[in-house]
């Protein structure tokens, strides 16, 4: 399954009755362009519409909270770009202060006070490029190592903000967590 469909499916859980959810996405971010398109489609079979939301720098980020706001979004997904995780705290507040139930890509947004976070464990997979970096010092040509994917995610539930936010967290996804902040 793709990674956000994965997380949406995650955001259904915590917001159930959700129909609509605004995505923020940066369109400077060629990722985004690449994958984007492909895992809102697996995500279809949640019945969501999607507002998509193009914030290319800081300034974009409070004016991109209204828009999703007034397009009536019941949820918010962050897709993966550093704008959004950088600093961690500040995507979080803005969220809390305009109510939107918000998922993101990084374990540390949770930690600082976002709804939920589920995607790529940081340590892991900057043990995987270590060892990518060990091979090319020591020689290997980097077209001839194989491209490895991320094996190991992490799912953090920060119960402070749930309560916040007046969400009740299901405890099957509660027991699913790697961390829940209380």
């Amino acid at each position: 399954m793709a990674l956000i469909a994965k997380q949406l499916e995650l955001l259904k859980e915590v917001v159930p009755r959700s129909t609509r959810v605004a995505v923020l996405w940066n369109s400077t971010n060629e990722i985004h362009h690449a994958k984007l398109p492909k895992e809102l489609q697996e995500a279809q079979r949640l019945r969501l519409q999607f507002q998509m939301i193009d914030v290319r720098g800081p300034a974009d980020i409070e004016p991109a909270f209204e828009a999703a706001v007034n397009g009536r979004a019941e949820a918010l997904l962050a897709a993966g770009d550093p704008l959004f995780h950088q600093p961690p705290r500040r995507l979080p507040d803005i969220a809390l202060r305009h109510r939107l139930p918000t998922m993101f890509l990084a374990g540390d947004v949770a930690r600082a006070g976002g709804l939920i976070a589920y995607g790529p464990g940081y340590v892991s997979t900057i043990r995987q490029a270590a060892v990518q970096v060990d091979k090319i010092l020591r020689g290997a040509k980097p077209g001839d190592i194989p491209i490895e994917q991320p094996t190991k995610f992490e799912l953090v539930i920060n119960l402070k903000t749930a309560k916040a936010l007046g969400l009740s967290i299901p405890q099957s996804l509660l027991q699913r967590a790697d961390q829940v902040i209380e």
